[in-house]
């Protein structure tokens, strides 16, 4: 079968095994483990029971969008603490909320053209750790403290110290917010809401069921990939701490909306939680695999990258995963199983009425009919980024990872992962179980 344009040119690429941390939600404080370390205690279980040695790897990639100022080229830091050794090169790559993502495309199209055999890559993000940090005002007042020399100069400033000096910049909400149509991503979500008629309702009924479904497959065992980690005073994490079981449709109703107060329909309840977390998997080649003896998860079939207006940006997977089906000449049933990353309920609603919708279709697709239905029975069948957590550098690598996981369990042979991203974008990747 000859290798289409869209797909990875060169050779076949292999997902040979992966790792993640439990989801931490964060707490209102510094969460227990940096980034650098919750990518550290994902990696080091990981390799231990692979059959090469750290530093028989080709490069380590990670996704993440505000490592610390002690984790600059976090994944250089990553890899020295995995004892991958000096010679190991290691990049960090940011696409926003798809940025683990972006770390497992850019490993498989090295290992497709010939340039690594092996490849440890993936995401995390602290998210706990987001900075605060000092207004201009303050910044500008301080370089002016500096300058003054004299008892009497530093007496002239301190007398014009005032306290919107004080008032700090919360790093995560500047973060969260599309600055460029001055728009936050939960904003978005409500443009969503309206133009494809999903009301409250809708949104929280999906909000319980990903808190069900994370419930169920945590009582069958189906979190496999979670590593237990410890944090410094003794204590030990094994599964993801944003579930919440007692979840209900009456106590959702009572949450009041976040991002539009008066008029809105977003809430925390129906909105991803902020959270810290890494997810890390090694990629390798054929030959790799053959020289390893590794065992196979699945292949990377294709991965696709897509634009869109930013304050429409929730709608990014629909046109990201559109030029999959279109390049293999799929119809969503020939899918097995999805995973659309849970920025809102509002968001992944309104991904599966699009690809309904002819006018959608035909004017920003471009296709003469609808794209199909997603069966919402192989959709994030163990929950989403609403009941487990979005971290948003390591979301990217969790779902690929999951996914594969799934179609394991299911004897299943293909799935997409598909994100929304933050200034208007969308990315999919195709998987094939071996």
């Amino acid at each position: 079968m000859a290798l289409k344009a869209s797909s990875y040119p060169g050779r076949a690429v292999y997902i040979v095994d992966g790792s993640r941390t439990p989801f931490l939600k964060a707490q209102g404080k510094p969460g227990a483990f940096t980034a650098s370390s919750l990518a550290v205690a994902a990696g080091s279980s990981l390799l231990a029971r692979q059959p090469f040695e750290p530093n028989d790897l080709d490069e380590v990639i990670l996704g993440c969008v505000m490592s610390g100022p002690e984790e600059v080229n976090i994944a250089r830091v990553v890899a020295l603490r995995l004892q991958c050794g000096h010679h190991v090169p290691a990049w960090t790559v940011q696409r926003n909320c798809a940025s683990g993502m972006q770390a497992l495309d850019s490993a498989a199209l090295n290992i497709a053209t010939g340039r690594s055999d092996l490849v440890l890559a993936g995401g995390v993000e602290a998210m706990s750790y987001a900075p605060v940090m000092l207004n201009n005002s303050m910044v500008a007042w301080l370089g002016d403290w500096s300058r003054a020399r004299t008892f009497s100069a530093k007496l002239k400033m301190l007398a014009m110290l005032r306290p919107a000096h004080l008032v700090p910049v919360i790093g995560i909400l500047k973060g969260l917010t599309d600055h460029v149509v001055g728009l936050s991503m939960g904003q978005t979500a409500e443009i969503l809401a309206e133009r494809f008629n999903i009301d409250r309702e809708a949104m929280d009924a999906y909000a319980m069921r990903s808190h069900q479904r994370l419930a169920a497959a945590q009582d069958a065992g189906d979190m496999q990939e979670i590593e237990t980690i410890y944090d410094t005073k003794g204590h030990y994490y094994n599964e993801d701490d944003g579930l919440r079981r007692d979840s209900s449709m009456e106590r959702l109703a009572k949450l009041k909306p976040v991002f539009d107060r008066k008029f809105g329909m977003v809430t925390a309840g129906n909105s991803a939680q902020v959270t810290d977390g890494a997810a890390l998997l090694v990629l390798a080649s054929e030959e790799a695999i053959e020289k390893y003896q590794l065992p196979v998860l699945g292949r990377i079939v294709e991965c696709q990258w897509s634009g869109l207006d930013p304050a429409q940006m929730g709608l990014g997977p629909t046109y990201a995963m559109a030029k999959i089906l279109k390049n293999h000449r799929f119809t969503p049933e020939k899918i097995d199983y999805w995973e659309i990353n849970e920025a809102f309920a509002a968001q992944v609603i309104a991904c599966i009425k699009a690809w309904q919708d002819p006018v959608f279709c035909r004017e920003s697709l471009g296709r003469r009919s609808v794209v199909g239905e997603i069966d919402e029975m192989r959709l994030n069948v163990d929950g989403g980024g609403i009941s487990l957590g979005h971290p948003v550098g390591a979301s990217g690598a969790r779902i690929v990872l999951h996914l594969l996981h799934v179609l394991k369990r299911n004897q299943a042979k293909r799935g997409i992962a598909s994100l929304c991203i933050g200034g208007g974008q969308g990315g999919a990747m195709l998987l094939e179980r071996v």
